[in-house]
């Protein structure tokens, strides 16, 4: 497997098939541990992209929203990029034959979520967004003479040299049983998220931010990893995963009530049901925790055409044994979206050499402390974009002289044990979820140090464990509340906002000058 590319892509969601397509007619190698459009978080994304594409919309008012959203963290070139990009993705993704939700005049569909201030959540499907954008670019890739994809190739950990330069990765291939070094000139980490590292969760249960993981041991710089957002509204049906009922059933006028039908979002915020998702997060476990229950009620709203907008939520609610049309539907924060991640520039450079980031992996300065909705897709295209322009006339060696750390070649190449995630799991939403404090993060730390003492320690949790640990400092570190961070023993927000940024090298360490720039 060495040497077979200079340009290798971890991962096969929407970031790293789309940079894949971009990169043409540069060769390009995805390996992915799952068959391609299996098993990832993407095809799960119901809400839709937002775009400034409506009538009465601007870049500007999307730039704005995503600035209050992120609650002073969100670095505000890097919002304008996205905002500036919106148009442009949705008109790429029609041409990569991404079928849109339109009227009875061919015009683009535009639908309202939490926080925006205009309709410019464009859909597919009703509730199938992320669903329609992956078939569209898995049939692109597949079509593609300059993309080589390998599924069933499980990455273990990044390859670096001595001169710490990333090149490539170490993989085990599943259906040869054996591990390998995938040589490679520059890498990109398309790795998604980490809501499997939780107990209640939308997102696929495999996804335990292994690529952070990969990222820190190479000596990249995590930025803001305690910010993870959880949706208010997963449907709590002892399903693990959670379904999600899709922030847009809000949008269209559905209301959280308690178990008594009233309404309670008014006790919390006036922009009620579509207050950020942080507050209606907490606001929904409150209600839960006091014993009136939490449910969303979209019997008028939408009633009898619930079927046929939001297919994928009715099938979740019927295999319950709940019509949506006539019942309530009961409901439970999850964790959902992780907005820290591998520190990137706006090109979705890292700060260690061969190595690159996109998507829900990195941290571009898009989504500070509370991810605007439906910015996510809208990310992955915009900045795997720039990372296609950067990579695709660039004179690439690959040297082959990388390895992996010594570590990672006495761990058995397997997933974690199921006791053992499950205990970490557990220990997560118990300490680390929407409400924090110092004594409930130590418990955190105490079941991680204990956990990388098991004696059945693989190759995955050894890189989950470093994940949750990665999580819970920042946490510790960050004493105050914030976004989708609330700590009971700091319930203030500080006057001047900060990141919480960690390396494990030494010249960072050392308090070398950093300033998000990287030179070539």
């Amino acid at each position: 497997m060495s040497d077979r590319n200079d340009i290798l892509i971890i991962g096969a969601g929407v970031a790293g098939l789309y940079t894949a397509l971009k990169l043409a007619p540069r060769p390009v190698t995805i390996i992915t541990a799952r068959p391609v459009g299996k098993g990832g978080a993407t095809p799960w994304a119901q809400g839709g992209l937002a775009a400034a594409i409506g009538p009465n919309d601007t870049p500007n008012l999307h730039f704005s929203d995503t600035m209050q959203a992120g609650a002073g963290l969100v670095d505000p070139e890097a919002a304008s990029v996205l905002a500036d990009g919106g148009p442009a993705a949705v008109e790429d993704l029609l041409q990569f034959g991404v079928a849109f939700d339109v009227d009875e005049n061919d015009n683009i569909k535009l639908g309202r979520e939490a926080a925006h201030c205009r309709d410019r959540i464009v859909h597919a499907t009703g509730d199938q967004a992320g669903a329609a954008i992956m078939d569209a670019l898995v049939a692109a890739a597949r079509a593609s003479s300059h993309i080589t994809i390998l599924e069933q190739i499980v990455v273990e950990d990044l390859l670096v040299d001595d001169n710490g330069v990333v090149g490539g990765a170490l993989v085990y291939d599943v259906d040869a049983g054996e591990r390998a070094a995938f040589d490679a000139g520059q890498t990109v980490m398309a790795t998604g998220g980490l809501g499997g590292l939780y107990a209640v969760t939308t997102n696929p249960t495999p996804a335990q931010g292994h690529g952070l993981a990969f990222a820190a041991r190479a000596g990249a710089i995590i930025r803001d990893p305690e910010f993870v957002q959880f949706h208010p509204t997963a449907l709590d049906i002892k399903v693990d995963p959670a379904p999600l009922a899709t922030e847009a059933l809000r949008g269209d006028g559905a209301k959280l009530v308690n178990k008594d039908g009233r309404p309670f979002m008014a006790d919390y915020h006036s922009a009620e049901e579509l207050a950020p998702r942080d507050i209606v997060a907490r606001a929904v476990e409150t209600e839960i925790q006091s014993g009136r229950g939490a449910f969303l009620d979209a019997r008028s709203s939408i009633g009898k055409a619930f079927p046929t907008a939001y297919p994928t939520v009715f099938a979740s609610c019927k295999s319950a044994g709940i019509d949506p049309r006539t019942d309530l539907m009961p409901i439970a924060p999850a964790a959902h979206y992780h907005m820290g991640g591998v520190l990137t520039d706006l090109n979705g450079k890292t700060s260690v050499d061969g190595l690159w980031a996109v998507g829900e992996v990195a941290s571009t300065g898009v989504h500070g402390a509370n991810r605007l909705a439906s910015n996510s897709l809208l990310e992955a295209i915009v900045f795997g974009a720039r990372i296609a322009d950067q990579l695709r006339e660039k004179d690439i060696t690959v040297s082959g002289d990388a390895g992996a750390p010594g570590d990672r070649m006495d761990l058995p190449s397997k997933p974690a044990d199921k006791d053992a995630i499950m205990q970490l799991r557990n220990a997560m939403s118990a300490g680390c979820a929407l409400v924090r404090s110092a004594e409930s993060l130590t418990k955190v730390l105490d079941v991680i140090h204990s956990l990388n003492g098991h004696e059945a320690m693989t190759s995955g949790l050894k890189s989950a464990l470093v994940t949750t640990e990665l999580i819970a400092q920042g946490a510790l570190m960050r004493e105050e509340s914030r976004g989708g961070h609330f700590r009971s023993d700091y319930p203030d927000t500080e006057d001047e906002a900060f990141h919480t940024e960690i390396c494990t090298t030494d010249a960072y360490e050392n308090g070398e000058d950093f300033d998000g720039e990287f030179e070539e």
